[in-house]
């Protein structure tokens, strides 16, 4: 049998957090008891935090092993296992990882890694070589042209259990200011003159008109067939979040104002923000502060986006400067991501559940992952 106990522990639970022990059996919680119970083999966590395995549901990290450098590509399953082992050192047990099905910009590396990213990260699974349990978050760009010859073959895997809806056209959502557009695109070392940039958002803008609209027919019937969960991306307004609760969205990812937020919570979706945000003080777009939508009620998951690291430190966060409880805190990041997502087995510490457990120490104010089990088999 394969047995895991932590003992002098401060055991993080749904509503409350208790100084005691954790005994797990064959990667399933067994019982919780408050209070010092020695064990033989039993593992003495010298007072620090006991915590459910984080569930990230929308990260991009895997981009950055894909493309290196700037013009290189990575072969596709040494990136998955690099970005699964930062991942596993995160203290992220589950991760949906977010492939981006079509893209506005002509050459680019999502477009081209696209398939072979997602044959890596199943080949990972079969193998058993990746750390955390891996699932697929496909985000369809709706105004690409290829989007459904693109998806169509991709939806079929039981491992796609998240689609969300994205729309990058320049002058709405994330890009409602056309200045952050051209300075976001700057950075990939796009330079534009003004007419060429005029250009660029006519053209963007009559791809959103030709494509958009049916391909998000196309999109939710796919979904529904496959019974996978759906997110809104980047909403700006209330028509915005409400045309996505009207068409079966649930989660609503990113919203860029307080209005987008306040309508998300009216209409009862769940709102992701991102981690780094938190961290960094605000959004690195200029939308608005995910700190702030905490201390107004209106956030209920995080995401660690573009920094797998930022999601335990954003958590942290909540308890420390937004006031939240520690059980609270973390379920942003456990919790409350499983029962979006529709996973049973996991998100708490409780006995039957499995055991994705984290250890994490507080140096600092900064939040330090020293131990990770995914299933109860150490993982970092």
């Amino acid at each position: 049998m394969n047995d895991l106990v932590l003992t002098n522990a401060r055991i993080v639970l749904d509503d409350t957090v208790i100084h005691g022990s954790l005994f797990a059996r064959n990667g399933v919680i067994r019982m919780i008891d408050e209070g010092p119970t020695p064990s033989p083999g039993a593992i003495d966590c010298e007072g620090d935090y006991i915590i459910p395995g984080l569930i990230e549901v929308h990260t991009d990290n895997l981009e950055k092993h894909l493309m290196p450098r700037a013009g290189v590509l990575w072969p596709s399953l040494p990136a998955v296992l690099t970005h699964d082992a930062q991942i596993a050192a995160a203290g992220i047990t589950t991760v949906f990882d977010a492939l981006s099905v079509g893209d506005l910009e002509e050459e680019s590396v999502r477009i081209e890694t696209l398939r072979s990213t997602y044959d890596a990260i199943l080949e990972g699974q079969a193998s058993g070589a990746l750390r955390a349990d891996h699932w697929i978050h496909l985000r369809c760009e709706l105004a690409y042209p290829r989007l459904l010859e693109a998806l169509e073959p991709l939806m079929h895997h039981r491992s796609v259990r998240l689609v969300s809806l994205m729309d990058h056209t320049p002058g709405q959502r994330q890009y409602r200011d056309l200045q952050q557009y051209r300075k976001y695109y700057s950075k990939n070392h796009m330079s534009w003159t003004e007419e060429e940039f005029a250009d660029v958002v006519k053209r963007r803008t009559e791809q959103q008109a030709n494509y958009s609209a049916r391909h998000e027919r196309v999109v939710l019937a796919m979904a529904r067939q496959h019974n996978v969960v759906l997110a809104s991306h980047d909403d700006t307004d209330t028509e915005q979040v409400r045309h996505a609760q009207r068409i079966g969205v649930t989660i609503s990812e990113f919203p860029t104002t307080q209005e987008a937020a306040d309508a998300a919570y009216a209409h009862g979706l769940s709102t992701v923000m991102g981690a780094p945000n938190i961290v960094r003080g605000g959004s690195h777009s200029g939308n608005v502060s995910a700190l702030e939508l905490a201390r107004n009620d209106r956030l209920d998951m995080l995401s660690s986006d573009y920094v797998p690291a930022s999601l335990l430190h954003g958590a942290f966060l909540l308890h420390t400067q937004a006031g939240w409880s520690m059980p609270r805190a973390m379920a942003t990041v456990s919790r409350n991501p499983a029962r979006a997502l529709g996973f049973e087995d996991r998100g708490q510490l409780k006995p039957g559940m499995r055991a994705d457990v984290v250890r994490m120490r507080a140096v600092g104010g900064l939040p330090i992952v020293r131990h990770v089990w995914v299933a109860g088999q150490r993982s970092f």
